[in-house]
């Protein structure tokens, strides 16, 4: 039984905003680090992925529908995604194998929460939207076929924070490390024996100036200028994501 889990999610290639997280004392001394998919695909996906790489056994990694989009991408089959398809051609051999061979889910039992599944969108998707205010009948929709005994999902994918109960089964976003909506700073969540969702600030504006200078990926600046500083809001994000929800 794991006592605390940190739940890290959707990085998006953005190394700053992982170390900020990664020196967190919460995150130090728990017990695994599970990282909830959509790791590199951003500007800076090869020093990301070798900082993941570093925790070892300490870090599970799910699959995220970019991880999965990048290995795609490296195989002939470009994303929509202009940062997926450069970010693609920047990752070595053995980075591109270990993104291929994610799972798409994991369970681990956290003290208090029971069985807990962690995936990136959906358990049974890896990009599929669910959101904050998603109807029960939805709910219902993506999580038929789960095992009863899975009292928790816990998954990323919109880049929003949120928990809620669904029929019994509590549901938690920590938002995202890399490319929040919604709020600067790096998102993430505390498991055990509660749930925490928490926020790491950082100096944003250093932080942009070394994505710039430190990538080579061509929009660098435009892309930490729009998403390090959260130019988007949860709102604007769930105009967009409402109608994947079927709405």
């Amino acid at each position: 039984m794991l006592e605390r889990v940190a739940v890290l999610s959707d990085i998006h290639g953005v190394l700053p905003a992982l170390e900020a997280v990664l020196a967190e004392p919460d995150v130090a001394t728990a017990d695994l680090i599970v990282l909830t998919g959509d790791l590199a695909a951003g500007p800076q996906p090869v020093e990301v992925l070798d900082l993941l790489a570093s925790l070892g056994d300490r870090a599970c990694w799910v699959r995220g529908n970019a991880d999965r989009e990048l290995v795609e991408a490296r195989a002939g089959r470009p994303s929509p995604i202009d940062v997926s398809n450069w970010a693609a051609g920047q990752l070595r051999e053995d980075q591109a194998a270990r993104l291929a061979a994610l799972p798409l889910t994991v369970t681990r039992p956290v003290a208090g929460l029971g069985e807990v599944l962690f995936c990136h969108a959906t358990p049974r998707d890896d990009e599929e939207v669910v959101l904050v205010d998603s109807r029960i009948d939805r709910w219902a929709e993506v999580f038929a076929g789960l095992a009863p005994e899975v009292s928790t999902v816990v998954g990323g994918h919109t880049h929003m924070p949120f928990t809620r109960l669904v029929d019994r089964r509590l549901v938690v976003n920590p938002g995202s490390v890399g490319m929040p909506y919604g709020g600067a700073g790096a998102w993430w969540a505390l498991l055990g024996p509660g749930v925490q969702l928490r926020r790491t600030g950082y100096d944003i504006d250093a932080a942009c100036a070394r994505v710039s200078a430190e990538s080579g990926y061509p929009d660098a600046a435009a892309f930490a200028d729009e998403y390090l500083r959260s130019r988007n809001s949860d709102v604007d994000a769930l105009v967009v994501f409402g109608p994947r929800d079927g709405r």
